[in-house]
C-alpha cells in the first residue's frame, strides 16, 4: 500500500508540475459535463500507465536498492559484532595470560628468594665451622708451641742448673741425672 501511495503522489506532481509549466491561457467558462469526462479517462490512462510503468521497472529497482543496503548494513553489523566479541575473548585470553604469567613470575622470585636464604644460611654454617676449626687447630697449635717452648725452657733451664749445681758441688751431673731433673720439672709444672 506504501508502494501505491507513493507511486500516486509522484505521479500527481508530475502532472501539477506539467500543468504549472504550461502556457498561462486565457480563462473561459467551465467546461461541459462531456469536455471534463474526456479529461478525467485521459488523465485516469496517463496515471494508470505512468503507476504501472513506475510499479513495474521502477519500483523494483529501488526495492532491490534498498534490500540490498538493508542487507549490507545488517551484515556489517552482525561483522562488528563478531569482531567485538572476538577482541573481548582476546583481551580475556590476554589478560589471563598476563596474570598467569605475573603468578609464575612471582613464583620463581619467591623460589630464588629461598634459594638465595638457603644459600647464604649454608655459607655462613661453612664459614662458622671452618673459623671454629681453623681456631680450633691455632689453639691446638698455640698449646703445643706453649709446651714444646717451656719444654725447651725447661731443658736449657735444667742443663744450666746441673751446670750451676755441679760447680757448687764440684762434681759433675750426669746426663741422666740431668734427664730425672728435667721430668720431674715438667711434672711439677703440670700440677701448676
Amino acid at each position: 500500500m506504501n508502494k501505491l501511495s507513493a507511486l500516486a503522489t509522484t505521479v500527481t506532481l508530475v502532472l501539477a508540475s506539467a500543468a504549472f509549466a504550461a502556457p498561462k491561457e486565457q480563462l473561459q467558462p467551465l467546461p461541459s459535463t462531456n469536455a471534463g469526462v474526456a479529461t478525467l479517462i485521459t488523465g485516469l490512462v496517463v496515471f494508470t500507465a505512468t503507476a504501472i510503468f513506475l510499479g513495474m521497472v521502477v519500483w523494483p529497482k529501488i526495492s532491490k536498492g534498498l534490500a540490498d543496503r538493508e542487507h549490507k548494513i545488517r551484515h556489517e553489523i552482525e561483522s562488528a559484532e563478531a569482531a567485538r566479541v572476538q577482541a573481548k575473548m582476546a583481551l580475556d585470553g590476554y589478560e589471563k595470560s598476563l596474570a598467569e604469567a605475573r603468578t609464575q613470575a612471582q613464583k620463581m622470585i619467591d623460589v630464588a628468594k629461598t634459594q638465595m636464604n638457603s644459600q647464604v644460611a649454608e655459607m655462613k654454617a661453612k664459614a662458622d665451622t671452618e673459623v671454629a676449626t681453623m681456631k680450633a687447630k691455632a689453639m691446638g697449635e698455640i698449646e703445643a708451641a706453649k709446651k714444646q717452648a717451656l719444654s725447651e725452657l725447661y731443658s736449657q733451664s735444667s742443663t744450666l742448673a746441673t751446670q750451676v749445681a755441679g760447680k757448687i758441688l764440684r762434681r759433675e751431673v750426669s746426663g741422666g741425672d740431668n734427664q730425672r731433673l728435667v721430668d720431674e720439672a715438667l711434672a711439677g709444672m703440670s700440677r701448676n
